[in-house]
């Protein structure tokens, strides 16, 4: 979470460990310190050998990040469950636009909703493409089965939301693939 953006964490492990997986991939992790530094900063304390088990149970593993040193990461959900590290925002982003391109069929927006459509079955894995995107103007998404429900942090910010998934369907040109 960036500044002047607060997380309520209910005191449970269900809710710490969808903490850690959501820190480790936004934040270049190198230890399990780092890790309850990052905790505290979000309200949350935990033991060394709490954090310990949690990765355990998340399945974690260090893997090779960008700038050569290792890095903890979560397996991904869904088919691909490579684990990989934080800082992938441009391939997340990248795969947004391609599902965009392939499921949106309508983007509309109310205040700080935006009311997305897709055909019969596509809204949860559009959804899931938006949450992995970790765009910063959105607080979270629901999905049903033809439709995702975008709730943005700026009260009159739907319009642009719905504008900028309204460009993703456009086709990439060669400066903007």
């Amino acid at each position: 979470m960036g500044p002047g953006r607060a997380m309520s964490v209910p005191d449970t492990k269900a809710a710490r460990q969808q903490l850690i997986g959501h820190l480790l991939s936004r934040h270049p992790v190198r230890s399990q310190g780092e890790l309850a530094d990052l905790l505290e900063q979000q309200g949350v304390q935990a033991t060394p050998s709490t954090i310990s088990r949690d990765l355990v149970d998340l399945e974690a593993v260090r893997v090779r990040h960008a700038d050569g040193g290792l890095v903890y990461a979560v397996p991904a959900e869904g088919g691909d469950r490579t684990p990989r590290p934080a800082g992938e925002s441009a391939v997340s982003s990248a795969r947004l636009a391609r599902i965009a391109r392939e499921l949106l069929v309508s983007a509309e927006s109310s205040a700080n909703l935006v009311v997305l459509r897709t055909p019969p079955g596509g809204a949860q894995y559009l959804a899931s493409a938006v949450d992995h995107a970790d765009l910063p103007d959105l607080l979270g998404t629901i999905a049903g089965d033809d439709t995702v429900v975008l709730i943005c942090r700026d009260p009159t910010g739907g319009a642009e939301v719905a504008r900028r998934f309204t460009a993703l369907t456009e086709p990439p040109t060669k400066e903007h693939p």
